[in-house]
């Protein structure tokens, strides 16, 4: 069941929705507030403005819930599609007035055959922890090379998790930042899914690795900074 995707109906059709609560495999559960999916550019921080900033040409928006972003930007009159894996939040992009919404995983998406590459790809409030572990992230940006131009870039945020081992020892196996949720709506639970936070110095040395140029562009008071990257040439 698409546990997220019902919060967001709710949200969508009769709101407000009901409490959406995160657990997680580093402390206890988390209130989500569902209509934080649903705000409007005034209400965005910096740092998403400046990513919004950033974005230019054919781009695909990954992970784009209900299309709060893309919005923005097909208001600004970018080519942009927004893509998400659950398909009632595809839906309610369409039904918000995104013109360009698709239900996919960018972890097996392909171009398809005649359609032209991406110029820009954009992971908003950590959307590239869908690649699940440093090695998933490196996989990843081995392939999303076969989805840009040339001269394209990945733009994203992630934090540093390291604050939350202050008090308590990293974990012995693997590395901090990888981590594991579920959603819980109306007492429902859904799958756990893994999901990566990636410090910045972890994040450039894999990028290098990769073939890839990494830039630091902004950082906030809360650990989290926005990046950068564009094919090495």
């Amino acid at each position: 069941m698409d546990v997220f995707g019902e919060a967001l109906k709710d949200q969508f059709m009769k709101p407000p929705a009901e409490t959406l609560w995160v657990h997680n495999s580093y402390d206890e559960p988390e209130e989500m507030p569902v209509d934080l999916y649903f705000r409007n550019e005034k209400d965005m921080p910096e740092l998403e403005l400046k990513a919004l900033d950033l974005c230019r040409g054919k781009t695909l928006d990954v992970g784009a819930g209900v299309g709060s972003h893309a919005l923005i930007l097909q208001k600004r009159g970018l080519d942009i599609t927004g893509m998400d894996i659950s398909a009632a939040a595809v839906e309610i992009m369409k039904q918000r007035g995104l013109k360009q919404a698709i239900e996919g995983n960018i972890l097996q998406f392909k171009i398809p055959e005649g359609e032209e590459k991406y110029d820009t790809l954009l992971f908003m409030m950590n959307g590239i922890g869908l690649t699940g572990s440093l090695p998933g992230l490196e996989s990843f940006l081995s392939s999303a090379k076969n989805l840009i131009n040339n001269d394209g870039q990945l733009v994203f945020d992630s934090s540093d998790l390291s604050y939350l081992y202050l008090e308590i020892p990293f974990p012995e196996n693997g590395y901090f930042g990888e981590v594991s949720f579920r959603y819980e709506y109306k007492s429902t639970k859904g799958n756990w899914f893994k999901w990566v936070y990636v410090d910045q110095k972890t994040l450039m040395n894999i990028a290098k690795t990769a073939g890839w140029n990494a830039e630091i562009l902004f950082e906030d008071d809360s650990d989290q900074y926005l990046a950068r990257l564009t094919l090495a040439r």
